[in-house]
């Protein structure tokens, strides 16, 4: 178990895997390698997020080698940080397992984690994210790892927290605009996500705009906005929240 900062200044040798403090029901996996972290969860992306891959099976080795070189990406760069439900993965490795898809041996040794930790029990309320280490490649500065890390946070408390997934439900229809709320589309859309997916548009949508500052990952501008109707929001949201 580590806090937010203990584990923004841990240097991985290998795979780290922590519990976050502040949420035990996140799970934090912290890789010293992009290609390991990549084998591990990028064929978990592209059945859950991606917007040019089927929702409904898993992908082979070969199209999952076509669908990261169609977004000009490679195994190291299709993600640089990935977030995931218990209930994702387990559909994840229940329909490999029914498609007889083989897995790579690191995909192999996630599941193995996931059934100590018991997360394939139905209900659980378990969140998975991921970061790499500062320097796994030249754009992994401490900064970006901070940024990473604090914008995957976000994520694992909206996979594992039903009042927090129920104020951002309300504050996407009621405090953003129909406008604002496609803009948002059109942003994660470029990002490759699958913007037909409502619940992962809201999902993005906290992480980015409420939790996301550094320029360098997102800007008000990506999604039309002026930088004061983004302070406005953030406000607002801080203001109303559920949870501490």
């Amino acid at each position: 178990t580590a806090t937010e900062q203990q584990i923004r200044d841990h240097v991985p040798t290998g795979l780290s895997v922590f519990r976050d403090a502040a949420n035990p029901r996140i799970l934090v996996l912290d890789f010293a390698s992009l290609r390991e972290q990549g084998l591990m969860l990028n064929r978990i992306a592209a059945l859950t997020e991606k917007g040019q891959t089927p929702r409904d099976r898993v992908l082979r080795d070969a199209e999952l080698d076509q669908a990261i070189r169609a977004g000009d990406d490679t195994v190291e760069t299709y993600y640089y940080g990935h977030d995931y439900s218990a209930a994702e993965l387990t559909r994840f490795f229940t329909l490999a397992d029914s498609e007889h898809i083989a897995l790579f041996p690191e995909e192999e040794s996630l599941r193995r984690l996931l059934q100590r930790l018991g997360w394939f029990t139905p209900g659980e309320q378990g969140a998975l994210i991921s970061i790499p280490r500062v320097g796994a490649d030249s754009r992994v500065t401490y900064q970006a790892r901070s940024t990473i890390l604090h914008h995957e946070l976000s994520h694992g408390e909206y996979y594992s927290n039903p009042a927090y997934v129920a104020y951002v439900h309300q504050f996407w229809r009621n405090a953003l605009t129909a406008g604002e709320r496609d803009g948002v589309r059109h942003f994660l859309a470029s990002e490759g996500y699958d913007e037909g997916f409502d619940d992962l548009m809201e999902n993005e949508m906290q992480a980015y705009l409420m939790f996301t500052r550094d320029p360098v990952f997102f800007t008000p501008a990506r999604v039309g906005m002026t930088p004061a109707r983004l302070t406005d929001l953030q406000a607002a949201f801080l203001r109303g929240l559920p949870v501490a």
